[in-house]
Formats: structure tokens, sequence, C-alpha cells
């Protein structure tokens, strides 16, 4: 396991995307709410470029996404779709910035997050020129993870000396199920895309987590969840939704965290209460974190030894209402964590 240089655990963060197209609102209200590990924040709304895998593409070193009819493709240059990607996240950074100095923290000792398309999932939902998935050749798979670990890594520098602060890197997989159990479709629908052994996964990670130099989270929207291969790989910590875990993988999480790994879990819902539910307080929150450490068989210590909080998914498709709200609970959870875990 990585040693960090910038803690995680007993921290409340959020995992990225917010609502909304106002920059200087979601920054605001991200470092306010946050004030142990804000992160930068992902606009989706505001469409092309902004999501995920094109923000992700803004990053990439000497490689360019374009897009087509049926998604990102790898281009052969400078186009619109690179352009407007890299002045999305120019603007952001920019804004960033400005509100962190007004707010004074610069030289405070913060810690930030920043997050991109992990190389799995990068692989799987960008397109070769002919229109494979670029996880088909393994040679391109390998470019554009060794691009996006150069990439990240100038970012994550870059966010540093503007802020003047510690910097986290989260890597998001969503794909990575699909991945490993080869059920990602091919270019027709009876074609499957090959599984990709878990030992080349935890290889590839290896690699990236060493280029990056810095502490990093694997975030998981699988209920089956990889813990062996971040273990294997040096993944820092891993985020992920707690409603998901099932008794059958207690034991693998339970050697993660044995190994000095951190949980960051996902104990909030992205999207809003249905019509006529009680929003949760925070110990209603906390509840499912504090019985998955007890059934682990953890002292409830770990609670701020070796874990973190947070939404369990972004929250681009919430009310600003909500994302606010989640953001106050998840930090309320992790400072009661922090006070006496032992009587939750």
């Amino acid at each position: 396991m990585t040693t960090p240089t910038a803690p995680v655990a007993g921290r409340a963060t959020g995992i990225g995307s917010w609502p909304g197209t106002d920059v200087g609102e979601a920054v605001t209200t991200v470092v306010g709410e946050l004030p142990d590990l804000p992160h930068v924040v992902e606009l989706p709304a505001r469409g092309l470029g902004a999501d995920t895998v094109g923000r992700t593409g803004a990053l990439l070193v000497d490689l360019d996404l374009d897009v087509s009819t049926t998604g990102y493709r790898l281009a052969g240059g400078r186009n619109g779709t690179a352009r407007r990607s890299r002045d999305l996240l120019a603007e952001d950074l920019d804004v960033l910035e400005e509100k962190w100095e007004l707010a004074g923290l610069r030289g405070t000792g913060r810690t930030v997050k920043v997050q991109a398309a992990g190389p799995y999932t990068l692989a799987a939902d960008v397109l070769l020129a002919r229109g494979r998935r670029v996880l088909t050749d393994p040679g391109a798979a390998r470019d554009v993870a060794d691009s996006l670990a150069e990439g990240v890594a100038a970012h994550a520098d870059e966010v540093a000396r503007r802020l003047g602060a510690d910097v986290v890197v989260q890597l998001d997989e969503p794909r990575l199920d699909a991945v490993l159990a080869g059920t990602l479709i091919g270019q027709t629908s009876l074609e499957r895309v090959p599984a990709v052994p878990a030992p080349d996964v935890a290889e590839r990670f290896t690699a990236v987590l060493s280029r990056l130099g810095r502490p990093v989270i694997v975030h998981s929207c699988a209920e089956d969840v990889p813990f062996e291969i971040f273990a294997r790989a040096g993944v820092h910590a891993v985020a992920f939704d707690v409603s998901l875990v099932r008794p059958a993988r207690y034991d693998a999480l339970g050697a993660y965290l044995d190994a000095g790994g951190v949980a960051v879990l996902g104990i909030l819902p992205g999207i809003d209460p249905a019509p006529g539910v009680r929003e949760p307080t925070w110990k209603d929150a906390a509840r499912p974190a504090v019985e998955l450490i007890d059934r682990l068989g953890f002292p409830r210590s770990v609670l701020t030894d070796r874990v973190a909080v947070s939404p369990a998914c972004g929250l681009a498709g919430a009310s600003a209402g909500w994302a606010r709200r989640a953001l106050t609970v998840v930090r309320d959870v992790a400072t009661a964590f922090a006070e006496d875990p032992a009587a939750l």
C-alpha cells in the first residue's frame, strides 16, 4: 500500500460532479461545505467536453479526443471538442484559484482532490478511428494509460501550485467491472470484448500510480468491488457505495483495510430522496458505515483511522438543494467519527 503524502482517512469529500452550470456557485459550495477535502468540481450539464470522459480528454498528453455519432474517439490532432474540453477545465481552475484566494486558504495546509476517468474506463469508452474500443488494442490501451498518467500528474501539480495545497487524485472506474467480466459490447450487439485478466489490470494500475506519485482514490460503482486488485496495485483508498457491499465481499474489504487501505464509504444517494421520503439525518447516514465496520470485526477507531465518507456517487443528477444537503450530512458524519466513534 502506498504511503500517503496527504491524508484521506477521517475526512468528508464528494465524488466530483455537481448539478447546474454555474462553476462559481459550485466551487463556493464545495469549498465551504467540505473544508477538509474539497474537490475540483465537474459540471457535466455544460454538455460536450464537460462529462467525465470528455473532461479527462483535456488532460491527455500528446493525444486528443473528438466526438462522433457513437461517442468519443481518438483524434488525429486538435479539434473543436478538444479545445472546448480544455477551455472548460481552464475556466474551472481559474475560478477555483480565485475563490481559494478570497477565502484565505492558500498556505493553510488544506488538501484538494482532483478527478479523472481511470485507465480502464477511458479505454472502454473511447473508440479507435475504425470504431472499436481502445480496450481491444493492447498497444493503444497502454498508450492511453501512459498519456493519462502523464496528464493527470501535470494537472495535480498545477492545482497544487495554484492553490498552495496538497493534492490527492481520484480515478473514476465505472467500467472496470465490465472490463473484468468481459461483458462490454463490441461493434455489434453479438460481439463481446474479451475480459482483461485481473493481474494485467493490477499491473496497469501500478504503473499509473507510480507515475502519479500521490495518494490515489479509485472510485468504483460496482457491487463486486475488486479490492484484491486495488490492494495488489497499491491503491491508497477505494470509494464505493456502502449499501452495495455484500457479505461475500467482507473478507476482501477487511483484508484491504488490514493492509493499510482506506475505505471512502458512500453513505448517501447521489439523487434527491423520493417525494414523501424524509431526508436522512447525519445519524441515519452514519448507521450503515458503523454497522459495516462492526460486521467486519474492526474496532470503531477504524472509522477515524481508515475511513472517509462521501455521497455514493456524483451529484450531477441531484437538485442544488439536495447536493448542498448531502455535503453537509457527510461533513457532520466525519465530525462524529472523529470525535467519539465508540459512542455511535
